[in-house]
C-alpha cells in the first residue's frame, strides 16, 4: 500500500472519452514506495498540481485531498499527460530518495549463476556489473554522485533507474520487477 502518491494528471470534469454521465472528477498518481499506478477520486473542492505529492494512506484522518482510491491502474489507461509528465516525476523520485536507490546498487544481487539484477538496469552491461561489484566490495557507495565518481561510465545513475522504473511500468511483459508491483493477472 503506498501512503504518498506523486499527482500525474488531474481531470476535474473527468474522462473526455467517457460518456457524460460516467465522467467523475480523476486523479493520475504513482506511488513513492512501489511505483504503483492509482486513479484516484478528489474530495469536493480540491485542487491538484502536477507532481504534488499528496498523502492517501490508511489513516483517512489525515487525507487532505483525496476522498478514495478507486484502485490500481494500468499504464495504458493513463492520459497522454500522465504518460509525458512520468518520466520525471520518477526521476523527482528517485532524487528524493537517493539513499534507498544508492543501497539497491550497494546490495543488487545475482538472479542467477550467469545474470545479475544489475543487468536488468539499461544500458549495463557485464564490464560496467564487474566495476559497480568491484566498486563496492572496497567501499559501499554513499550517494549518486559517489557512484558517477568512481564508475566512469556511470555519470547519472539516478536516470539510468528511471529507466528502468519506466519501462517496468510501460511493459507488462517484463519477466523482473525490481523497482514497481508486478501488473495485476486480470491486466496480462
Amino acid at each position: 500500500m503506498e501512503d504518498y502518491v506523486y499527482v500525474l494528471d488531474y481531470l476535474p470534469e473527468g474522462r473526455g472519452d467517457l460518456p457524460p454521465y460516467k465522467r467523475f472528477p480523476a486523479v493520475y498518481g504513482i506511488g513513492e514506495n512501489r511505483f504503483t499506478l492509482l486513479e484516484l477520486l478528489p474530495k469536493s473542492g480540491a485542487t491538484f498540481t502536477i507532481g504534488e505529492k499528496i498523502y492517501v494512506g490508511k489513516d483517512t484522518d489525515k487525507r487532505q485531498k483525496i476522498a478514495k482510491i478507486k484502485g490500481r491502474v494500468d499504464y495504458d489507461r493513463l492520459t497522454a499527460t500522465a504518460h509525458g509528465e512520468m518520466p520525471y516525476i520518477i526521476e523527482d523520485i528517485v532524487k528524493a530518495n537517493e539513499q534507498r536507490f544508492v543501497k539497491f546498487f550497494n546490495e543488487a544481487p545475482a538472479i542467477s549463476t550467469r545474470f545479475h539484477s544489475l543487468e536488468l538496469l539499461p544500458g549495463l552491461g557485464k564490464k560496467i556489473l564487474f566495476e559497480i561489484l568491484e566498486e563496492r566490495k572496497k567501499k559501499p557507495f554513499e550517494s549518486f554522485e559517489d557512484i558517477a565518481n568512481r564508475i566512469p561510465f556511470l555519470k547519472h545513475p539516478e536516470k539510468i533507474l528511471t529507466k528502468r522504473i519506466e519501462l517496468e511500468l510501460t511493459d507488462p511483459n517484463q519477466k523482473y520487477h525490481l523497482f514497481t508491483r508486478p501488473p495485476s493477472p486480470r491486466s496480462r
